[in-house]
C-alpha cells in the first residue's frame, strides 16, 4: 500500500504545481501609456504600443511580455525630425515597421523586478535587461539602448550630434483581462 501512496502523492504534487506554473494574470494595456526616449539632440515618444502582458508577482515563471512599438508613430515635436527619424537613414519605418520586445525571464530585485528578453530593433536582435516596478496596475521602467548597436543612424554628418546612448522611459497602465 505504501508503495502506491508515495508515487500517487508525487504525481498529484507535480500535477498541481503544473497548473500554478502556467497560471498568471493577463493584463490589457490601457490609455495613458508613455514610451519616451531621450538623448543628446534626440527626444520624443512612440504613440502606438501594443502587445500581450502576462504578469503575476507571485508566479514570475509564468509571466511574459510580448510587446511592440510602431516605428511610424514616432513623434519628436518637430515635423522634419519625425520624417527624418522614419527615413532609411534612421529607423527605416518601411523596412522595419515595428520594434519588438519578447521576454525570456523575470526576477525579483531589491527595488522591484527585472525582465530579461530580446529587443528586436531595426532588424537586429539583442538580449536586454529592463528593471521595472509594478504598482497600482502600472508598469514603470527605464533603460538605455546604444542606437549604433542596432544600426540606427550613423556617426556621420548631423547624426554625430545625436548621442549613442538613448534613454527609454516606459509607463504602462494596465487592467486585468
Amino acid at each position: 500500500m505504501k508503495k502506491f501512496i508515495f508515487p500517487a502523492l508525487t504525481a498529484m504534487t507535480l500535477l498541481a504545481s503544473a497548473f500554478t506554473t502556467f497560471y498568471a494574470t493577463q493584463w490589457q494595456i490601457t490609455e495613458g501609456y508613455a514610451i519616451k526616449f531621450s538623448g543628446e539632440d534626440a527626444e520624443g515618444k512612440f504613440e502606438k504600443f501594443s502587445g500581450n502582458i502576462v504578469f503575476d508577482e507571485k508566479n514570475l515563471d509564468a509571466s511574459r511580455f510580448d510587446v511592440s512599438l510602431e516605428v511610424s508613430s514616432i513623434t519628436t515635436g518637430n515635423g522634419m525630425k519625425n520624417k527624418h527619424a522614419k527615413s532609411d537613414k534612421w529607423f527605416d519605418a518601411k523596412q522595419f515597421p515595428t520594434i519588438n520586445f519578447t521576454s525570456t525571464a523575470f526576477a525579483k530585485t531589491a527595488t522591484g523586478y527585472r525582465v530579461d528578453g530580446t529587443l528586436d530593433l531595426h532588424g537586429v536582435k539583442k538580449a536586454v535587461s529592463i528593471p521595472f516596478t509594478f504598482a497600482n496596475n502600472t508598469f514603470k521602467g527605464n533603460f538605455n539602448v546604444n542606437r549604433l548597436d542596432y544600426g540606427v543612424g550613423t556617426m556621420e554628418g548631423m547624426s554625430k550630434k545625436v548621442s549613442n546612448e538613448i534613454k527609454l522611459d516606459i509607463t504602462v497602465p494596465v487592467s486585468k483581462k
